[in-house]
């Protein structure tokens, strides 16, 4: 069978149903809180620490991505186009942006509780600062990269793959998208628990506070990994499925699981805004403690861990 085959693109009104019923409360809903988060982060809270910047960039990334849902559903049944290479590189950009941002934060976490001396070189504002403007320059130019050399056949579909050619695009983001960040993610948030259980024997007088923190992490860890694995085990699936050349009848029963899991992977933008309130309140607690009294370098440790998260 030819590579260069295509199934045939009957739209699933079921799909687009779906879609339209989840994309359109997402959007307003995820639009509202993000907005909300970047108001405190950048105009409540007092300090700029590594884990605010990471969270304002993760909160932008998530803006953008908003915005691209409405066009998704507009542009899906259109054919492609420089709006639609535009948006479709949006669309990607701050999906993988946003998965190693969660990821980088919970590397940072993990430094900071695990290493504390060496953390202090090792962290600053500055440093986070510059790591998220290089990941921001990475990924646009991988993408941007991708699209430009990407051969999209005539007759293709704007969002939606038709070719039956296996796409090593696909396959790359998988592995360096999602594999390669959640293998960090999880060693270093399952590392950073054992951490804060072990210290939570130690300093039974704050096992209220660490708690809270391992709360938060197992939550941001559960997130990520319920909302990103499904989407990318059938992209994985799908590049399989095209270097078998499975039947036609098989490549659509996966695409509309390609679809359902994009559903909720989308979702993501506005699960991240439960965490950061979260987070906003721990900072305000954590700042309050460290302005009213001085502790030892191992004691402050402690009470910062819910900044870290």
């Amino acid at each position: 069978m030819n590579h260069e085959e295509t199934c045939s693109t009957i739209t699933n009104n079921t799909i687009d149903l779906t879609q339209a019923i989840i994309y359109v409360p997402v959007f307003f809903t995820g639009l509202i809180l993000n907005a909300l988060a970047l108001r405190v982060f950048c105009c409540k809270l007092n300090k700029w620490t590594e884990t605010r910047i990471y969270m304002t960039n993760l909160a932008i990334a998530d803006c953008f991505f908003i915005f691209t849902l409405p066009f998704m559903l507009i542009y899906k049944s259109g054919s492609v186009d420089t709006v639609c290479l535009v948006l479709e590189s949006s669309y990607f950009i701050n999906r993988y942006m946003s998965i190693f941002l969660i990821t980088i934060t919970a590397i940072d976490r993990y430094i900071a509780i695990t290493y504390p001396l060496k953390a202090k070189n090792v962290r600053s504002p500055v440093k986070s600062a510059i790591v998220c403007g290089l990941l921001w320059i990475l990924i646009i130019t991988i993408l941007c990269a991708t699209k430009m050399v990407d051969q999209r056949e005539t007759g293709s579909i704007c969002f939606k793959k038709v070719s039956r050619a296996p796409s090593w695009n696909i396959f790359a983001a998988v592995i360096w998208g999602f594999l390669i960040p959640l293998t960090f993610l999880s060693f270093c948030s399952i590392q950073t628990v054992k951490k804060l259980r072990r210290k939570k024997n130690i300093q039974p007088h704050e096992e209220k506070l660490i708690q809270k923190a391992i709360n938060i992490i197992i939550a941001n860890m559960a997130v990520f990994i319920i909302c990103f694995l499904p989407i990318h085990l059938a992209y994985l699936i799908r590049f399989i499925a095209d270097a078998k050349q499975v039947s036609c009848t098989t490549t659509e029963k996966i695409d509309i699981f390609v679809n359902l899991a994009g559903i909720l992977a989308n979702t993501n933008c506005c699960l991240d805004v439960i965490c950061y309130y979260f987070v906003n309140k721990e900072f305000q607690e954590a700042s309050m403690e460290l302005t009213t009294k001085y502790v030892s370098h191992k004691n402050q440790s402690s009470t910062f861990y819910l900044s870290l998260t």
